[in-house]
């Protein structure tokens, strides 16, 4: 049986690249994407033999000739990782327009893209797993996030409503929130900050990119095929509801 294909955004930094490798190591024929840091993903590349793709997310029509490509370098996409994200933190009295615009398009506006993009091949091979990578800040907000925390809960209401559209053809729609995790995003906090941060989750640690990635791998496994519409909190404890 031909391996199925995955592709993740955001797929060699961080929590993308750690879900791109474990979907690999799954068994999976694996297309990350990446946006700008050509380094960052060449080195990926070779440590992995994970081929990356360069393009950006939040452009449309970039996304469907990406899709292509990938399908034809490697066969149909059934697996859809939306991981792709970015911050440009500031209260909202010192937000600008541009600010809010790129969180929105590239958290959220991308999830759009690439779902619509790929949607109808899912629906006529009757197969489909799309996880939608959202975020406790998306759950419980956070000061400085205003951008940030809406294009996440907006993340986890599309999944809700995409999971009930895709159902019937054997598509299922997930999300998973991750909560604070040792990631160089999370690193760059200063550290008196980051003290105050793991001082508020239970387990009393950050969380792992590899802790993140083997969620992603059971939600898109067959195994997974009872499991649409939900949202994977993945925080340590430190958000409950």
């Amino acid at each position: 049986m031909k391996k199925r294909v995955a592709l993740v955004t955001g797929g060699t930094r961080g929590i993308g690249a750690a879900i791109s490798e474990a979907l690999k190591n799954a068994g999976y024929m694996v297309a990350a994407g990446y946006a700008s840091n050509q380094m960052a993903a060449k080195e990926f590349s070779e440590k992995t033999r994970i081929t990356a793709y360069q393009f950006n997310v939040a452009d449309y029509e970039e996304c469907q000739k990406v899709v292509t490509k990938i399908s034809q370098d490697m066969g149909p996409i059934d697996i859809l990782v939306n991981n792709a994200g970015i911050t440009r933190d500031a209260p909202l009295h010192r937000l600008t327009p541009q600010q809010w615009q790129e969180v929105i398009d590239t958290n959220l506006t991308s999830c759009f893209n690439m779902c619509r993009v790929l949607i109808d091949g899912m629906r006529e091979r009757s197969f489909g797993r799309i996880v939608n990578i959202g975020s406790i800040n998306g759950q419980a907000g956070q000061y400085g996030q205003v951008n940030y925390a809406a294009a996440k809960s907006g993340i986890h209401g599309f999944t809700k409503a995409l999971a009930q559209e895709a159902a019937g053809k054997g598509i299922t729609v997930n999300a998973i929130a991750p909560g604070y995790i040792d990631t160089d995003m999370v690193r760059a906090v200063p550290a008196n900050i980051l003290e105050k941060i793991v001082a508020k989750i239970p387990v009393g640690r950050l969380g792992k990119a590899a802790e993140i990635a083997r969620g992603v791998v059971f939600l898109v496994s067959d195994e997974a095929g009872f499991i649409t519409g939900s949202t994977l909190s993945i925080n340590g404890g430190q958000h409950m509801y």
